[in-house]
């Protein structure tokens, strides 16, 4: 077993960062990227470095044959939760999150099941920071007896409840909190999570808009754990590059009126503005395009990153860039995503969800404990330095036939750190289309 250190060994973690890029070119449902020989016009003046190839993984898929069946059958059925949103300024999140969970349960399942027996789930919504919702929700699945929760989305939101889940001896599980914060969060080795922090999503899109071209950027921000966690990160980035941040205007979880940002940083003339925000750009795109800035000059995050297809009128986007922690969804994967959904839509961190389930369920059979303590001392292991492989059915095999297993998924490699963090992971970069959808352009891939 593995035992896991408590908060300072991950302080320690927070070291350099060293990014290795690679670039993928995907042609999605009718429209087009830039070819080998082009390049992206990100605004005037600014032009973005045109995608190439991506590594490709070598992790199995597929058990190759029968499960074997679980060498030690346990009393108590694994029980997970998930604290996912259907409500509030992340909702758009909580469809790809919840398919992909319900994914994962279902692969578990058809494969036996963890330890003899089915696994079972109850979804809860965590709303946003507005409400108490997640505190609730939270209550009721901790009352329900689960060992682990997969959630929040919102770093903001699981700050309020990681103590909580936490100290009741209960995994959380994020499959989409990066704010930095929770690398040295006192957590007693139980919290972890599939989205790499934003130490590397503020590196990427930093750099990024330098090899743009930008020479100098605004930003409006939210003022949480998330937005000036990750635009910290990426102020950082874009100034080691040699480019300026000449306007950085803050709001409110809750605020509704924006033009006193919109003004303040459109007035700094910046070559490109970042945007770091959650379902707030649907107000601020309008106001800064009614302005005249061109939607070229915008890069949004995984926060906003979103179909804005019904809000706006198209062409509103047209290449506007964001960023994803995370590989592009594989059809095949996206094809069993709509199995579960078929009103999917967004496939943002269906991957890290589906991931978490395996990977829980796996450090589960490991443990041969549906303990959520001891469960968590053995999701690093599962995880590194063993024979790879891709989903629960291949995995499981290889376990209960005593090989030690290196679990890569649908988000990309998944390597843990004492701190519970992905040790590298993929950023997925995006343009907008004429019909304000975004389609995958470029990956960067990076280690921590």
């Amino acid at each position: 077993m593995i035992s896991l250190s408590p908060a300072a060994p991950r302080l320690a973690k927070l070291t350099a960062l060293s990014v290795g890029v690679a670039f993928l070119v995907t042609a999605c449902g009718g429209t087009s990227t830039p070819s080998s020989t082009e390049t992206t016009t990100s605004a005037s003046g600014i032009s973005c470095p045109a995608p190439g190839a991506a590594p490709g993984s070598t992790a199995k898929a597929g058990a190759g044959g029968a499960v074997p069946p679980a060498t030690t059958v346990t009393e108590t059925p694994l029980k997970l939760g998930s604290l996912l949103p259907t409500t509030g300024s992340l909702s758009f999140l909580g469809p790809p999150e919840i398919a992909g969970v319900n994914l994962g349960i279902k692969e578990v399942n058809d494969a036996g099941g963890v330890l003899g027996k089915p696994v079972e789930v109850i979804h809860r919504d965590s709303g946003d920071t507005k409400t108490d919702i997640a505190t609730q929700s939270t209550s009721a699945l901790l009352g329900q007896g689960v060992s682990a929760i997969i959630g929040a989305a919102s770093s903001g939101v699981s700050k309020t409840v990681i103590n909580q889940i936490t100290g009741a001896g209960v995994i959380q599980f994020s499959p989409a909190n990066t704010s930095p914060d929770f690398t040295a969060w006192d957590d007693k080795g139980l919290y972890w999570r599939t989205a790499p922090s934003d130490v590397l999503q503020g590196k990427v899109l930093g750099n990024y808009m330098a090899t743009c071209g930008a020479q100098t950027v605004g930003m409006i921000v939210l003022n949480d754990a998330y937005g000036t966690g990750l635009a910290s990160n990426v102020k950082s980035a874009f100034e080691a590059a040699g480019g300026k941040v000449v306007a950085e205007e803050l709001f409110n979880e809750g605020d509704s009126q924006f033009s006193s940002q919109v003004d303040k940083v459109i007035a700094a003339k910046p070559d490109a503005i970042a945007l770091i925000t959650f379902d707030q750009a649907k107000s601020i795109v309008p106001l800064m395009t009614g302005k005249g800035v061109k939607p070229t000059q915008m890069f949004l995050v995984d926060g906003n990153t979103s179909d804005y297809s019904k809000d706006f009128q198209a062409g509103t986007l047209k290449g506007a860039q964001g960023t994803i922690p995370g590989t592009f969804a594989k059809e095949a994967f996206k094809q069993k995503l709509l199995a579960i959904d078929p009103a999917l839509k967004d496939y943002s961190y269906a991957g890290e969800s589906y991931d978490a389930v395996n990977l829980i369920a796996l450090a589960t059979e490991a443990a041969k404990s549906t303990s959520g303590v001891e469960i968590a001392k053995q999701l690093k292991a599962v995880s590194e330095s063993g024979e790879k492989c891709s989903d629960f059915a291949s995995c499981v095999t290889l376990l209960r036939n005593g090989k030690d297993i290196d679990y890569d998924g649908q988000s990309g490699p998944v390597t843990f750190s004492d701190a519970g963090d992905p040790t590298e992971a993929y950023i997925g970069i995006y343009e907008y289309q004429d019909d304000n959808k975004y389609a995958p352009s470029k990956e960067e891939f990076g280690k921590l």
